[in-house]
């Protein structure tokens, strides 16, 4: 049992949808970013996705896209985003994170080594959007082996002939993308992403999780009324990018935790 497996055991014993919230690790800069995330609990998030800056995202729209590159700007590094984890274990051994990025990283850095260093700063799970299943002994299977779960993202594409690939290793929980596009360019109808849910929820016993296009409390409400809990992530970024407040954007989280808790 992990974190993030104990977290959604409890979240469905008080009778809770989760709310999940991402951010680009050292954007706009590590000090600021890590005081983004140590507020994050407090303001109702139940798993951190942290971003891991890459320069070339192609899952990410601009708003996205922006803070890698700020962040990159500002000198973060792999061995900073770790850092940023650990000193947030100091003082919270209990919220899940999941590293959320590209696989270029992981693999400039050697597979066992990232491994060894993401469990020892405390991560939980890792989401790498540009690795299909077809290549799972790459980094799937040895993350699980090193006790992090991996997260599969499904999505308006994958049909009943491949979801059963995309769900043969995945843990943790299912991502599902709720638009056929990059992140903050549309925004999620329960209408059409209450089905998929359900129809994924058939073939696995996981929770799914649902992402992109969500940035309103009424959108994080009616999109976990239909699913498992919701991912917010451009929202947010928008707010750090636009220069807000540590206090401000924990402010805006808190109502979009809110809604996601409601539903």
């Amino acid at each position: 049992m992990t974190r993030i497996d104990d977290t959604f055991a409890r979240l469905k014993a008080e009778g809770k949808k989760a709310f999940v919230s991402y951010i680009m690790g050292g954007d706009p800069d590590a000090e600021t970013s890590l005081q983004v995330m140590q507020g994050l609990p407090g303001a109702g998030v139940d798993i951190i996705e942290l971003g891991m800056p890459f320069t070339d995202p192609m899952a990410d729209g601009p708003t996205i896209q922006a803070a890698g590159q700020r962040a990159l700007e500002a000198g973060m590094t792999m061995d900073k985003v770790l850092s940023m984890v650990r000193a947030f274990r100091a003082g919270d051994q209990k919220t899940p994170i999941v590293l959320m990025g590209y696989y270029n990283p992981i693999y400039s850095r050697g597979v066992d080594r990232f491994l060894t260093d993401a469990v020892e700063a405390g991560i939980d799970g890792l989401i790498v959007v540009d690795l299909p299943p077809e290549e799972d002994s790459e980094l799937c299977i040895p993350a699980q082996k090193a006790g992090l779960n991996f997260i599969r993202l499904a999505t308006p594409t994958t049909d009943d002939k491949r979801l059963p690939k995309v769900l043969q290793n995945t843990s943790g929980f299912v991502y599902y993308v709720s638009i056929t596009g990059i992140t903050g360019s549309a925004t999620a109808q329960a209408g059409d992403v209450g089905p998929e849910v359900a129809r994924i929820k058939r073939s696995t016993d996981l929770p799914v999780i649902v992402g992109f296009g969500i940035n309103t409390p009424e959108a994080a409400q009616t999109i976990a009324s239909v699913a498992d809990g919701c991912v917010v992530g451009s929202a947010i970024v928008k707010d750090i990018g636009a220069g807000k407040s540590v206090a401000e954007v924990l402010e805006r989280v808190a109502a979009l935790a809110a809604g996601a808790h409601r539903a």
